[in-house]
């Protein structure tokens, strides 16, 4: 019996309307930039407008499928997000007045830390598996915020991706095997009292390298392909310069020569929109992705490495083979204009809108009205979010 294949369709990505550049980061701190240009691989970070949320954005992500392809059959709708606006209402719900998302629909919000897109992309394949004429609608959001003056604060970014998952998919189709693997463990979390995560880096990083590793050998043990048949590796990236330790990592555990050049070949071609957007939390391991497809070489026929990892921690290894006719399904010039039409920010604009707090009172509150992207976050007037479309 032939299974139909299932996996990525289309894929669509936004960011914020404002960015940081880490020289102005640098300066501020009395360091080189290259501490961080080099040092963690990040030239900038996407920062969010007053009036932008991860609502606003993964609807900015989503409007360019739906526009492409109708709601016709979308019948599940899955938000990964680690930055959720509500304790119990799906931020996913909120979608429905601004990009017109049907009301025949399950629509549920999945949280956990990073790794949270990827249990979407999984539970939609799943889904469609099961009746090949559904589609799903995945997207994952986050705006990832440390505190200030911490080893965290580099590491921030915005960004959502959003991708159509279907039978018969015109971009990636999912390999059946996946490995994976959980553990307990306290590397970053952040608790409901809080804004800022907490993050242990050494044992974040060491947890992350375990988790990769772990998650390969499961893979394998299901019948997973070698290493070497892939032609690139795409993997969670909370700063680029961590998917260049995971991959190293990984070969050297394998008993595989860490050679730099190919290293590089392996992955760098991932790592070109990460490098200037920032951490994004569950939307990072996509963003890699999207940079695969708009910068590496044709990858027609060709296996696909796909590393997820979540803090606490959750990581799966699984893998895909990039489609015939791909490229005419890419979004390259919208993704390179998404970031670089950002407007850039100065120290003290940045610092406020950090230290910026939500409404708490119920009484009405207009916000600034900053950005420039599709969607905006209006007001808040008691205790609800007020959302609407430019």
């Amino acid at each position: 019996m032939t299974t139909t294949p299932v996996g990525i369709h289309d894929l669509s990505f936004a960011t914020t309307h404002y960015a940081l550049d880490h020289a102005v980061l640098a300066q501020r701190l009395g360091v080189d930039r290259d501490k961080f240009y080099l040092g963690i691989g990040q030239e900038k970070m996407s920062v969010a407008a007053a009036d932008e949320d991860i609502v606003t954005i993964a609807a900015a992500a989503a409007k360019p499928i739906l526009e492409r392809h109708g709601t016709d059959n979308i019948r599940t709708v899955l938000l990964a997000t680690e930055t959720g606006v509500d304790q119990s209402k799906a931020a996913a719900l909120y979608l429905h007045s601004l990009i017109g998302l049907p009301n025949a629909a399950r629509v549920v919000e999945l949280k956990q830390a990073c790794y949270g897109g990827t249990a979407g992309l999984q539970f939609a394949a799943g889904l469609i598996a099961r009746d090949p004429s559904q589609r799903v609608l995945v997207i994952a959001a986050d705006i990832a915020k440390y505190e200030l003056d911490t080893p965290g604060e580099p590491t921030q970014g915005a960004a959502a991706v959003a991708m159509l998952v279907t039978a018969d998919p015109a971009i990636l189709a999912l390999d059946p095997v996946s490995g994976l693997y959980s553990a307990d463990i306290m590397d970053f979390w952040r608790p409901n009292y809080r804004t800022e995560a907490i993050v242990d880096g050494k044992t974040s990083v060491n947890a992350y390298q375990k988790a990769a590793q772990e998650a390969w050998t499961d893979y394998r043990r299901q019948g997973g392909r070698e290493l070497g048949e892939f032609a690139a590796f795409c993997y969670h990236q909370p700063f680029t310069k961590m998917a260049y330790k995971a991959h190293r990592h990984l070969l050297e555990s394998q008993g595989h020569t860490a050679d730099t050049d190919a290293i590089e070949a392996a992955i760098g071609a991932t790592t070109t929109y990460n490098r200037t957007v920032g951490n994004s939390y569950t939307a990072s391991l996509y963003l890699g992705l999207a940079s695969l497809l708009d910068h590496g070489d044709d990858l027609t026929g060709k296996a696909l490495a796909m590393i997820s990892y979540g803090s606490g921690s959750v990581a799966e290894f699984f893998s895909g083979t990039v489609q015939s006719g791909y490229r005419e399904h890419l979004r390259t010039e919208a993704n390179l204009a998404a970031i670089s039409s950002r407007e850039l920010l100065g120290y003290e604009r940045y610092r406020e809108l950090h230290e910026a707090t939500s409404p708490s009172d119920g009484a009405y509150h207009a916000m600034v009205e900053e950005t420039r992207r599709p969607y905006r976050l209006a007001a808040v007037s008691g205790h609800k979010r007020i959302y609407e479309s430019r």
